[in-house]
């Protein structure tokens, strides 16, 4: 697979979880459109979306339910793209979303592999492979990012760090769809900082590739650590995505 494969795979995903046309990720203008359930999608996404904006750079794509729907296409009419965003002019949006019980709850940043820069990095320590079942012993929370606790039947594939046999780090990917994977990883905290997290990241992703997956990653674009890891190990800004959640569910979260 070369970049530009893969950049269309991803489109391809994007337009089965916001129920569009792949074509409308590189339109020139905003493009909304009314969510609904689709067997394709991402499986550990919430269908229908309240309102959901997605973008490749070019537009912004909302795929929302049918009583959002004048809100979220004057927010996104009003705002120049990189704008809808950020603050201050969420808060606006925000605002409009309150009479329906709901909120912006995800804002996160997907990144794909770069083939050109993508090679296997090494650390100080030895590493696996791991298929299912040598990775079963390992559902802890120190490694939650790494592996889905409540999704085990996803995990497919592991690659874990190890000193004097003792796993310190650990990247894990999901079949979260037929043909991209995502890619979680954590590293003990004494460990950090020493190259692990980038080596177990990029043998994992390289070895998703090689089963023609495309492995994707995602974090917050706050969280400038996992950003840097994932720049490191290969990866390149893929897309962007907000999701609004009911008010309940934001409470339920901040109260776990």
């Amino acid at each position: 697979m070369n970049n530009e494969q893969i950049l269309e795979i991803a489109m391809a995903q994007s337009a089965c979880d916001s129920h569009c046309h792949v074509r409308d990720f590189c339109a020139a203008e905003n493009k909304v459109v009314i969510s609904a359930p689709d067997p394709r999608a991402r499986r550990y996404l919430k269908l229908p979306f309240l309102c959901d904006l997605t973008s490749y750079g070019s537009n912004i794509v909302a795929s929302v339910s049918e009583p959002l729907l004048p809100v979220v296409r004057e927010y996104i009419e009003r705002y120049p793209l990189e704008h809808c965003f950020e603050t201050p002019n969420l808060h606006v949006f925000m605002e409009k979303l309150r009479p329906f019980g709901c909120n912006v709850c995800w804002m996160a940043e997907y990144f794909l592999p770069d083939v050109e820069r993508m090679l296997p990095r090494s650390c100080d320590y030895e590493t696996r492979l791991l298929a299912p079942e040598d990775f079963a012993e390992y559902y802890e929370p120190e490694w939650r990012n790494a592996l889905s606790d409540n999704r085990r039947q996803d995990d497919r594939l592991a690659v874990g760090a190890y000193e004097d046999g003792r796993l310190i780090g650990l990247a894990g990917c999901s079949a979260d769809c037929e043909r991209m994977w995502q890619i979680g990883v954590d590293v003990l905290p004494e460990y950090r900082r020493r190259g692990v997290a980038a080596a177990v990241t990029s043998q994992l992703a390289v070895a998703c590739l090689e089963r023609g997956i495309v492995p994707f990653y995602c974090c917050a674009w706050s969280n400038l650590k996992s950003v840097g890891n994932a720049l490191k190990s290969g990866f390149r800004p893929g897309w962007i995505q907000l999701t609004v959640m009911p008010d309940e569910w934001i409470a339920r979260m901040n109260h776990q």
